[in-house]
């Protein structure tokens, strides 16, 4: 995992952002913090712990704290700010903007930028962008695939079919988000978000096929940009010496940048459908994610602790 950065032309046109001055092109300025920051302290004269680079915002308080000021103090707290060449500044609610704002961010090269939203929802648009944009992430071999709403990503070694469930599963209703390489985003401490790299995105290596567009041969509905990760399905070859979970009572997780992931482990043999096995799995994920376990009620119906042996074994 590295640094990333976004260039601010994809944020002013995510966010809806109005360039008053900007000291190079947009698409050569770029943003690396997921964080903004109003700065009113900084505005008082307080710069301690101040960081540099986060987009400061200035709305209607910091706004009516600068007309309080006089126009010595109101330049030299200006001054102040543009000096630290903050990515860029923001002013919201289409205010006027003071003339000594324009003054220090030409002289010092930082790129002021408008927007007629409030504060608030500008602020929440902004940080909800770049913190898709700037997270951590890693790409994984694999295939993601939405079903019945769940975001399921299949994981096992090269051949062992991930790529045919995944075209039996869009046959069925389901969509493919990535094939073969799916870049995963931690986008939030609880959430990971999947997503093909642009140049394969929509494109199933199938051996002995070849390589095909999902997209083109089973229409937009059968595909998806992004989708959350709830769940990670372990294909592998049939062990005889493994013992496999037979009662679900186990709970397996994969660890993904530092998340808990719900793994299942299916083993691979000839002629178990396996879309159909993705499909209960996915639901049976809902269900335990909606406080219901199946295996506990079982277990419960009989009289048995959970914490026990499985009351019997069949094939």
């Amino acid at each position: 995992m590295g640094t990333y950065s976004v260039s601010l032309q994809s944020v002013m046109t995510d966010v809806g952002l109005r360039a008053e001055y900007l000291p190079k092109p947009a698409e050569e300025l770029r943003i690396s913090c997921a964080d903004v920051n109003r700065p009113g302290l900084a505005l008082s004269g307080y710069f301690d712990y101040f960081d540099n680079d986060r987009i400061q915002i200035l709305g209607k308080s910091e706004y009516g704290f600068l007309a309080n000021l006089s126009a010595e103090v109101r330049v030299k707290r200006l001054e102040q700010l543009a000096s630290r060449c903050p990515p860029a500044v923001l002013v919201t609610r289409d205010l006027e903007i003071f003339p000594e704002l324009r003054a220090a961010c030409e002289t010092y090269g930082v790129p002021l930028l408008r927007t007629s939203d409030n504060t608030a929802n500008c602020t929440a648009s902004l940080l909800s962008f770049l913190g898709v944009q700037l997270a951590p992430r890693v790409t994984r071999h694999g295939v993601l695939v939405e079903v019945y709403g769940e975001g399921v990503l299949l994981v096992g070694d090269s051949g062992i079919g991930k790529s045919e469930t995944a075209i039996e599963l869009v046959k069925r209703g389901h969509r493919l988000i990535a094939d073969d390489a799916v870049e995963i985003r931690r986008v939030s401490s609880k959430t990971l978000v999947g997503n093909a790299p642009e140049n394969i995105r929509h494109f199933i290596e199938l051996r002995g096929v070849g390589i095909v567009n999902a997209r083109r041969i089973f229409g937009m509905g059968a595909i998806k940009q992004t989708e959350k990760i709830d769940m990670v399905i372990r294909m592998e070859p049939w062990d005889p010496t493994r013992t496999y979970d037979r009662m679900g009572l186990e709970n397996e997780y994969a660890n993904i940048l530092g998340i808990s992931v719900p793994q299942v482990t299916i083993p691979i043999t000839p002629g178990r459908n396996l879309a159909i096995i993705i499909e209960v799995a996915a639901m049976n994920n809902r269900q335990k994610k909606m406080g219901y376990n199946a295996a506990e009620e079982l277990m419960h119906n009989l009289g048995m602790d959970t914490d026990g042996d499985a009351p019997f074994s069949g094939a």
